[in-house]
């Protein structure tokens, strides 16, 4: 894909470029109060979901085409551009008529590939060039983040960034959605002129990982900030606590620090960022890990077996031990590990035991 960046697309030439505004439109006053607030900070872009996919039916499922006349009285109060996600046919059409200068388009949908290829076809049916965001699909599946790009692409589109708002995991974990930084990184190596934005928000989950998160994109040279904000976040309608008011967001991007420099090698901080990347992935499968053994716990509970089984642990020691010597990993070093393990595990299947039936 030979792509224009949307840096140079006449809306910013500046790095980082943001995108900010609430999670969803709710009401006239909320979208305008929070617009102005962005644009006295110097936003240029306002982003507000129109139409909100929920995981679960009967939520707030955003306001619909009734907020565009909103959208368009910020553009037309602040000369902000204006922005949101679409999902369907329809919502590209009703977007593209009202005026919306970016479209985005969320992680259920470019996990679908006929989603995609419905989106693609009616943006060139209408003639629409972008920009066109797309962010990653919630499984880490970095083909078909490439390919829902790409179907954009064949559309006719050129202005085409990714927005890289983490990877979905069952397991409990200090973020809403796994970063996985290795998986945006390679998109980067792959693609080195497709603008990449990163979204702090969905990645974090909680508005006070916000500003390491930001830090961390620039750290490694993305390209813009998706940042969701609100005049009142305590009272957003959705995702509230990972919206933060214009006046934190400002605090925030005043604090980055932006690195120009190009280096031929990954500075310490590049490398303390992927070693506190591994740690996170190794809490979360030493969390999955002590979740089966609770499962265990519940079927020797049920079949009347006793916790330890001797002959596991040892066929265990002796596999895992065998298996690091090989990879370079020292043995007593290995041997303390899985001995920490084994003790954890063997306590919450105690507990499982000990409880009441």
């Amino acid at each position: 894909m030979e792509l224009e960046s949307i840096l140079l697309s006449g809306i910013s030439s500046q790095r980082p470029l943001i995108i900010a505004g609430p999670c969803s439109a709710e009401t006239e006053e909320q979208v305008i109060t929070t617009a102005r607030g962005l644009a006295d900070k110097g936003i240029k872009i306002f982003r507000a979901g129109i139409w909100k996919p929920r995981t679960k039916p009967g939520g707030f499922e955003g306001v619909g085409s009734e907020g565009f006349p909103w959208l368009q009285r910020v553009k037309k109060e602040t000369g902000m551009y204006i922005s949101t996600e679409v999902a369907t046919h329809n919502h590209v059409l009703e977007a593209v008529k009202n005026g919306v200068d970016i479209l985005w388009i969320g992680a259920r949908t470019s996990a679908n590939p006929f989603a995609m290829q419905e989106i693609a076809d009616v943006l060139k049916e209408v003639g629409f060039t972008g920009p066109v965001l797309v962010k990653n699909p919630v499984n880490p599946d970095l083909d078909l983040w490439i390919g829902a790009m790409e179907r954009i692409y064949n559309a006719g589109v050129r202005k085409i960034g990714a927005i890289h708002r983490g990877f979905s995991s069952y397991d409990k974990k200090l973020y809403r959605n796994l970063p996985q930084w290795h998986i945006p990184i390679e998109l980067k190596r792959r693609f080195p002129n497709l603008p990449l934005i990163s979204d702090p928000s969905h990645i974090g989950g909680k508005r006070e990982l916000i500003a390491p998160l930001c830090q961390q994109a620039m750290d490694l040279n993305y390209d813009g900030l998706i940042i969701e904000s609100h005049c009142d976040p305590d009272s957003a309608w959705s995702d509230k606590d990972q919206q933060v008011t214009p006046d934190v967001l400002s605090y925030i991007l005043n604090l980055l620090v932006i690195r120009d420099t190009t280096q031929t090698t990954e500075n310490l901080c590049e490398l303390r960022q992927q070693i506190d990347e591994l740690d996170s992935d190794l809490l979360a499968i030493i969390s999955k890990r002590m979740r089966i053994s609770k499962e265990i716990g519940q079927y020797k509970k049920e079949h009347n077996m006793p916790v330890l089984q001797t002959n596991r642990y040892d066929e265990i020691l002796e596999k895992r031990i065998s298996q690091a010597e090989k990879m370079g990993i020292g043995v007593p070093f290995m041997k303390t590990v899985l001995e920490a393990i084994h003790e954890e595990s063997i306590r919450q299947q105690i507990e499982i035991l000990s409880q009441e039936k």
